[in-house]
C-alpha cells in the first residue's frame, strides 16, 4: 500500500510539472467531466462540439472490454493523413477511449458499466497519457496516476458468468504499449485501421475529409487493414491483421519488442521476420523450449502461439493490457500456422 501511494504522489508530481504545458484550454483536469469532452448525461458518451467517434479494423484485444473511441480536435485544426504510422494530429488533440462492460454479452448495448476512460493528449513535447477510472454510479471518472484494481462479472455469450478482476494500468505503464523510438505515440489511429466504412456505408476516412477535418487523403491506394472478425476475408489477410493490431505496436523496428527480431506488421514480407523458423534470440521460460516461433503446420510447436495462450505473467504475449487469454484470436491463428504448409 505504501509502495502504490508513493508511486501515486510521484506520477502526480510529474503530472503537476507539465500542467502549464498543455494547451490551455485543454489543461490537466482531475475530473474527466471538466474536459467538457461529452455533454448532458457523461455515461451517454454524446460527443460536444469538435468531438468525434471514430472506429478500428483490427483493435486491440483487451480481456473482451467494448471499447468507445473519440478524437478532440482544437477549432481550426485538422489532421494531416500519414500512410505508415499514426495520423498526424495537430498540438492539442486529445484521443480518448472508454473501456466498458455490458452485463450481458447477448445483449451488449443494454446495462453497460463504463470502468476506465484513457486520454492521449498531445502537447507541444509530445503525447501523455492519463487514466482515469469511473465510479460505481457511472456518473464521473476521476483521475487515477497510479491506476487501479476492480471485480466485475458478466453474462457470456454461452450464458455462462465470467469473474475478472480488471486491472487499470498506471500512467507509466502506458509507455509499455505506446512507446515507438523511446516516445509515447498514438496506436490505433492510422490510415490502415480507420480505412473502413462506418454504420452509414461511407468510408471514415474520406468523411473526415468531407467535414474538413483530415487533409491530404489520398483518391487511391490508401492502405488498409482487414477486419480480422470478418470471416468471408481470407485466413492469411485476418491472421496477420490481428498480429498487427495486437502486437505490432511493441514488436516492431522501433518499438520496446525490437531486440527480439520479430517484427509483426500486416506490411512485413520477409518471413523470417514474421517468425517463420525463426529460432528465438534469448531461449528460456518464454519460448516453452520450443525451437522456432511460427513452425508451419504445427502451431502446438510454435512459440508464438505457445505465448498466445499462456497467461503466466513470464510467458504470455501480449504482456500488458490483459489477463485473459482472447480465444477467438487464438484460434485464428491456430488456423493460420495449421494451414502454413511453407513460408508465406
Amino acid at each position: 500500500m505504501l509502495q502504490k501511494s508513493f508511486l501515486g504522489l510521484l506520477v502526480l508530481f510529474s503530472l503537476l510539472a507539465f500542467r502549464n504545458q498543455i494547451p490551455e484550454t485543454r489543461a490537466l483536469k482531475i475530473k474527466l467531466s471538466e474536459y467538457g469532452f461529452f455533454e448532458g448525461n457523461l455515461a451517454d458518451l454524446k460527443p460536444a462540439e469538435r468531438v468525434f467517434p471514430y472506429e478500428l479494423n483490427a483493435p486491440l484485444f483487451t480481456d473482451y472490454a467494448h471499447k468507445s473511441r473519440f478524437i478532440f480536435l482544437p477549432t481550426n485544426t485538422k489532421i494531416r493523413f500519414t500512410d505508415t504510422g499514426p495520423l498526424d494530429f495537430p498540438i492539442g488533440t486529445v484521443l480518448i477511449k472508454h473501456f466498458y462492460y455490458p452485463a450481458d454479452f447477448r445483449r451488449p448495448t443494454e446495462n453497460r458499466r463504463i470502468l476506465e476512460t484513457r486520454l492521449l493528449i498531445h502537447q507541444e513535447n509530445g503525447w501523455k497519457a492519463l487514466p482515469y477510472i469511473w465510479n460505481e454510479a457511472q456518473t464521473e471518472a476521476t483521475l487515477e496516476v497510479a491506476g487501479g484494481r476492480m471485480d466485475l462479472s458478466w453474462t457470456k455469450n454461452d450464458g455462462t458468468i465470467q469473474n475478472l478482476n480488471y486491472v487499470v494500468p498506471n500512467m507509466n505503464q502506458c509507455k509499455g504499449c505506446h512507446e515507438s523510438a523511446q516516445k509515447i505515440t498514438p496506436i490505433g489511429p492510422s490510415a490502415q485501421q480507420l480505412n473502413r466504412n462506418m454504420h452509414n456505408g461511407e468510408n471514415q476516412l474520406t468523411a473526415w475529409r468531407d467535414a474538413d477535418l483530415l487533409e491530404g487523403l489520398p483518391q487511391t491506394n490508401v492502405p488498409k487493414l482487414a477486419d480480422y472478425n470478418d470471416t468471408s476475408l481470407p485466413l492469411e489477410k485476418r491472421a496477420r491483421a490481428y498480429l498487427d493490431g495486437n502486437c505490432a505496436h511493441c514488436h516492431n523496428p522501433n518499438g520496446p519488442g525490437s531486440t527480439s527480431g520479430l517484427f509483426l506488421s500486416a506490411t512485413e514480407t520477409d518471413p523470417a521476420r514474421i517468425g517463420v523458423l525463426k529460432a528465438p534470440i534469448a531461449a528460456g521460460k518464454g519460448a516453452g523450449n520450443l525451437q522456432f516461433s511460427i513452425l508451419p503446420g504445427k502451431p502446438e510447436s510454435s512459440i508464438l502461439f505457445y505465448r498466445m495462450k499462456s497467461t503466466d505473467p513470464g510467458i504470455m504475449m501480449p504482456e500488458l493490457g490483459r489477463k485473459m487469454v482472447d480465444q477467438e484470436g487464438l484460434e485464428l491463428i491456430r488456423a493460420w500456422i495449421h494451414d502454413m504448409k511453407t513460408a508465406p
